[in-house]
């Protein structure tokens, strides 16, 4: 494993920001959502794995504490049912940096709750664009951290500028006892030594670029936590080709029209929202398995 590199970050959005955003394809952004905000999203974090935000898959769960968050590595679109999680998709530092890296007008389509107690797995190297597709490549990730992340606990590494080529590289199943489930991408020009890890204190967010490659390993310490919420973003001009066409849509109109806009105009109001997602934990094979 290569030496921990110090990342730079970043308390306000600048000049330097953006372009250290375009060159490395990531950024931090320190004080995302002050302390008070994520508290609040440990408390929803605990109020809906326990069931009383809503159902998700497992049943309700009679854990004391911290305890019930160890059934689940990572529920999606929690913003659907926690007003925490709905504020932090809205968080205007974030939203500050996004309308400078995007545009005026951001849309966002996914939330994400990620809960990496001691001994999980973590995600083999993938790029946001791979799940996420863009027509206009402008997919955004805004990862904030809910503990102080670390290598030991299992933070984000990054490959700086793997973002610039602009392409989805190959997949390929793995059983690599260190990553759940999903797939991962090879035969990319970057190998593990040129990886940097990216630890940032409760609060900050790692903001990156979708065709980012990007890892995390996993939780090795001996008893606690890596909790973060990452949340997707993109240019509110372009469609999102997200999910499978329906066969009566040409797919040059695909769009998937369960969003919420965080900033500007939406040029797609005509066309209405949608509310099709709803909270649930990954299932085997798509990043929940147990190895």
């Amino acid at each position: 494993m290569p030496p921990v590199t110090a990342v730079r970050r970043f308390t306000e959005v600048t000049d330097e920001l953006i372009e250290s955003f375009q060159r490395d394809g990531f950024v931090v952004l320190d004080q995302a959502l002050p302390p008070d905000q994520v508290a609040a999203l440990h408390t929803a974090a605990e109020d809906l794995c326990r069931g009383d935000l809503g159902e998700v898959e497992g049943g309700p769960s009679t854990e004391p504490g911290e305890d019930v968050l160890r059934k689940y590595l990572c529920i999606h679109q929690p913003h659907k049912v926690s007003d925490a999680a709905l504020a932090a998709l809205h968080a205007p530092r974030v939203v500050t940096a996004l309308t400078a890296l995007i545009g005026p007008n951001v849309k966002a389509m996914q939330s994400m709750l990620f809960i990496k107690s001691e001994g999980k797995p973590g995600q083999a190297w993938h790029q946001d664009e791979f799940f996420i597709p863009t027509r206009d490549r402008s997919l955004t990730a805004v990862w904030i951290a809910l503990d102080d992340a670390t290598v030991e606990n299992g933070c984000l590494w990054v490959l700086p500028g793997s973002h610039r080529r602009g392409v989805i590289y190959p997949d390929r199943e793995q059983d690599d006892l260190r990553f759940d489930c999903t797939v991962e991408l090879f035969d990319f020009p970057y190998s593990d030594d040129d990886a940097v890890p990216v630890e940032v204190p409760a609060g900050a967010a790692v903001i990156f670029n979708g065709y980012l490659l990007h890892r995390s390993l996993p939780n090795t310490s001996r008893r606690g936590l890596r909790r973060a919420l990452a949340n997707h973003y993109m240019s509110a001009e372009s469609l999102l080709p997200w999910h499978s066409v329906p066969a009566d849509v040409h797919v040059g109109k695909h769009d998937y029209r369960d969003i919420v806009m965080v900033a500007g105009t939406d040029p797609y109001a005509y066309k209405g929202i949608d509310d099709i997602a709803r909270p649930h934990s990954r299932a085997d094979k798509d990043g929940g398995c147990d190895r």
